[in-house]
């Protein structure tokens, strides 16, 4: 029987993405612009030399926006691409690569890209349903990125909608929280320095 966080965590993600479905286009860009200002401002963006990103879909906030511009500042960006098992692995992104699209809608890079291990990255940007002041987490279920993260020593950052920052994400022991957590109007996190507010 599932235990009762995953429970839990099932009936979350199903109010999560009703929440999120709800927001109109305008309202999605207008908080992408924000998340993503935000993001490319942070001190530790501007410190990072290789950074993995995620190519958002769907009501995920719009990513790709952010790869001209990091390549413009000189940084070495990573995308994600999906392995059997729930694995994945990153690889090396340049403004001429061709994504392709995976089975599951995202667009991701091909064997041909250069591998990055979790050692040559610096910060990582990680997907989520919805998060919470200390960087709990709600990811979409696959546990894709609690696997990498394992082997990954660096900073983690999250975007995270303010219609989805919760009081409090369940967790269970194999969870791990991100650094930072950026919104429309603040930074919380547990990194020594960042550009925002303490959730505390």
């Amino acid at each position: 029987m599932p235990s009762t966080i995953t429970a839990e965590k099932a009936a979350l993600r199903t109010k999560i993405r009703a929440a999120l479905r709800s927001l109109s286009p305008e309202q999605r860009r207008e908080s992408d612009r924000s998340l993503l200002d935000r993001f490319l401002a942070l001190p530790q963006v501007a410190d990072a030399h290789t950074l993995l990103l995620y190519h958002g879909m769907g009501t995920e906030p719009d990513t790709a926006q952010l790869l001209e511009p990091l390549w413009g500042l000189g940084k070495r960006v990573c995308l994600p691409r999906c392995l059997p098992g729930n694995e994945m692995e990153a690889r090396v992104v340049r403004r001429e690569t061709v994504l392709v699209p995976h089975p599951w809608g995202m667009l991701e890079p091909g064997t041909d890209c250069p591998l990055a291990g979790p050692a040559d990255i610096d910060l990582v940007l990680v997907p989520g349903l919805a998060f919470d002041r200390s960087g709990g987490r709600l990811g979409q279920g696959g546990g894709f990125y609690d696997r990498w993260l394992a082997g990954f020593s660096g900073l983690t950052i999250a975007l995270c909608r303010g219609l989805v920052l919760l009081d409090q994400v369940p967790r269970e022991g194999h969870d791990r929280r991100v650094d930072l957590v950026v919104t429309e109007d603040t930074v919380y996190g547990s990194s020594p320095v960042w550009d925002g507010e303490s959730g505390a």
